[in-house]
């Protein structure tokens, strides 16, 4: 029996020296994100006490009074104020709209220049939907106030002309039902052509003869888009699905404060806004803090439970 065991470590020993030998290199290419992570990721997560604390940057949070009702003072006070709650409704408007009218646009594009015959008009079709993803907000908010403009802008320009009431105008930027809009809609057309890039890479992992037998029985093209190639890309249609669930209760910053203006703040001003605004402007960390707080934990709770419901249906989910 001593001989035996002796001759079981010797070769775990001799395998565990051999898996080190082939994938070690990989193990200390995670060194350097590992510790990026540590430091920048959960160390500070131990200021998250500051959304308990008092109010006070010059010094730790672990230092301070817990605050008042037993440190639930600043999540109290963001309920209570009529700024945050009008925040909070905007988020999760414009999230759901994103999530509604901008989600299904990638798989649709993606199916589309699955579908399309010239590969050189294959290229340049995805080269220009990709390119709006490289502009910064900053700069398609100079584009969206020259074309859409009340008074100036082109297509009111080409309105008026084609109306020919020189007093006609759509207020894209001012009016705040067409601000949402116009909102929704540039979200789509800067992020819809990047977000195909997964999907068509899902594509290639379609084996070829699963179209070639669909068109033996008879299945037309629309037939074999909706019996093959969408049953080959639900894994990844769910996967990203519930990532974007977990990020129903996050916001841009950049984009609505791009955008917005002092005609449209009752639906432009969403929670990172007010968390800057709040945080950074009235010097109010631990309500600021308070609130990121609640948004994390919404977000997690959307992911479990959107992780969950897709198990339950039969699918891998993330976790």
């Amino acid at each position: 029996m001593d001989k035996q065991a002796k001759r079981k470590g010797a070769k775990g020993r001799q395998s565990w020296g051999v898996y080190m030998r082939r994938y070690g290199t990989l193990y200390l290419l995670l060194v350097l994100p590992i510790i990026f992570f540590a430091i920048f990721r959960y160390a500070p997560m131990a200021y998250i006490l500051s959304a308990f604390k008092q109010n006070n940057i010059f010094k730790a949070p672990w230092e301070l009074p817990w605050a008042k009702n037993n440190g639930f003072e600043y999540f109290i006070k963001a309920f209570n104020d009529r700024t945050f709650m009008n925040a909070l409704r905007n988020t999760l408007t414009l999230n759901l709209l994103d999530l509604v009218c901008g989600f299904p646009a990638p798989i649709l594009l993606a199916l589309l220049l699955n579908e399309l015959s010239f590969k050189r008009f294959k290229k340049i079709t995805q080269t220009v939907l990709y390119l709006p993803h490289f502009l910064s907000w900053i700069i398609i908010s100079g584009l969206a106030l020259r074309l859409l403009a009340s008074n100036d802008g082109l297509l009111n320009i080409l309105y008026k002309r084609m109306s020919g009431n020189p007093d006609a105008s759509i207020p894209f930027l001012s009016n705040p039902n067409y601000w949402v809009g116009t909102y929704v809609v540039l979200g789509i057309w800067k992020e819809a052509g990047w977000g195909t890039i997964i999907y068509l890479a899902a594509l290639t992992g379609i084996s070829p003869e699963l179209y070639e037998a669909a068109a033996v029985d008879g299945a037309g093209r629309f037939r074999r888009i909706w019996h093959v190639t969408l049953p080959g890309l639900r894994p990844t249609i769910i996967t990203l699905l519930i990532m974007n669930l977990g990020r129903i209760l996050g916001s841009e910053f950049d984009r609505p404060l791009a955008l917005s203006n002092r005609l449209v703040t009752d639906v432009s001003n969403v929670i990172s806004i007010y968390v800057y605004q709040r945080g950074l402007q009235n010097g109010q960390y631990s309500l600021s803090t308070a609130v990121g707080l609640f948004q994390s934990v919404v977000g997690v709770i959307f992911l479990v439970s959107a992780n969950t419901l897709a198990k339950r249906f039969g699918e891998r989910g993330i976790m």
